[in-house]
C-alpha cells in the first residue's frame, strides 16, 4: 500500500510572502497603468466633450448662443430640429448620403479585394507596375483633382448625375483599399489556393469562397474608412452636384450658414441629425468594428 506524503505549509511563511515588499518593476506597471489611464481618460473627454457641447448648443437660439456659448440652454428651444429637417430637406439628404455611402463602399470593397487578389496571387510582370499605379493614389488629395474631375465630369455629361458622384468616390476610395487588402491577401498561405485550383476551382470561385470569408477584418476596417470619408465629404459632392434632389448632407448643412450671418441653432440641430446615422452605425457594428480592426492589425 502506497502512502501519500503530506506537506505542511508553515502559516509565518505563507504570511511572509504575501507581505513581501514591491519590487522596482511592479511599481513602474502599476505608475505605467496609472499614466495610461489618464491618458485614455483624457482622450475619451476632449472626445465627447464637443458631442456634448453640440447636442446642448442644438437646443439655444442663435441669439442665447452668442450670449452664452458655454452654458445650459436658459430656455430648451426644441424647434430647432423640426425646423431644420423641413429647412434643409433633410429626409431626402439622408436618403442620398445613404445611398452614395453604401454603394461607393460597396463597390471599393468589391473592386479593392479583386484586385488584392490578382496583384498578391496571380503571378505576372505587370503586376509591380499595376499595384504601384493604385498605390500611387494615395498621394492624392482631392484639392488637387478637383478642377480636372470636374472638367472631365462635364466633358462626358456626369455632372448632376449620381453615377457622376459615385465613380470619384469609388476612385478615391480605391488606393488605400488596394493596399490593405492586398497586404492583407499576401498572409494567406498559397497553398489554400492552389488546392482549391486542383479541385477544380476557378479564380472567381476562389475569391468568392475563400479569399473573401479570410479576409473579413480588412474588409471590416476598409468599410469603416470608407463609410466615414463619404458620410462626411463635401468639397467633391459641392462641385459635382448642384441640384437639390442630389445633394448628401454635409452640403445641405451649409443651408443654415453664409457669409454675412449664420442661424446656429438649426445648423447644431442638422449637425446633431446628421452624426446619429453614424452614432447607431456605431453602436449596432461596435463589435465587429473592434474586432475588424484588432484582426487587420495582428494579421498585419
Amino acid at each position: 500500500m502506497r502512502t501519500i506524503p503530506l506537506t505542511i505549509e508553515d502559516p509565518l511563511k505563507k504570511k511572509k510572502e504575501r507581505h513581501q515588499p514591491r519590487t522596482l518593476h511592479d511599481e513602474a506597471g502599476f505608475i505605467s497603468r496609472i499614466f495610461f489611464g489618464l491618458i485614455l481618460t483624457l482622450f475619451a473627454v476632449l472626445s465627447i466633450a464637443p458631442l456634448i457641447w453640440l447636442a446642448l448648443s442644438s437646443f439655444k437660439t442663435t441669439q442665447e448662443f452668442q450670449l452664452n456659448r458655454l452654458g445650459l440652454p436658459a430656455t430648451w428651444f426644441f424647434k430647432n430640429y423640426p425646423q431644420a429637417w423641413q429647412i434643409g430637406n433633410m429626409g431626402v439628404l439622408i436618403k442620398n448620403s445613404v445611398f452614395y455611402t453604401t454603394v461607393s463602399t460597396l463597390a471599393v470593397i468589391v473592386l479593392s479585394m479583386a484586385a488584392a487578389f490578382a496583384f498578391a496571387k496571380i503571378k505576372s510582370k505587370a503586376t509591380p507596375i499595376l499595384y504601384g499605379s493604385f498605390v500611387i493614389g494615395i498621394l492624392l488629395t482631392i484639392q488637387s483633382i478637383m478642377v480636372p474631375l470636374f472638367l472631365m465630369a462635364n466633358a462626358v455629361n456626369l455632372l448632376d448625375t449620381r453615377l457622376g458622384v459615385l465613380i470619384p468616390y469609388t476612385g478615391l476610395g480605391l488606393p488605400i483599399g488596394v493596399y490593405l487588402c492586398t497586404e492583407y491577401v499576401k498572409g494567406i498561405h498559397d497553398s489554400i489556393i492552389e488546392s482549391a485550383r486542383i479541385d477544380g476551382a476557378g479564380y472567381f470561385q476562389i475569391l468568392a469562397k475563400i479569399i473573401f470569408p479570410m479576409a473579413k477584418p480588412v474588409i471590416s476596417t476598409l468599410a469603416i474608412l470608407n463609410v466615414l470619408g463619404v458620410w462626411n465629404e463635401f468639397m467633391m459632392i459641392n462641385i459635382l452636384v448642384s441640384r437639390e434632389a442630389l445633394k448628401s448632407l454635409p452640403v445641405g448643412i451649409m443651408k443654415f450658414s453664409s457669409a454675412l450671418s449664420s442661424d446656429y441653432g438649426k445648423q447644431f440641430a442638422a449637425l446633431v441629425i446628421g452624426l446619429l446615422p453614424l452614432l447607431l452605425f456605431y453602436l449596432a457594428f461596435r463589435n465587429k468594428i473592434t474586432e475588424g480592426v484588432s484582426a487587420g492589425a495582428v494579421k498585419g
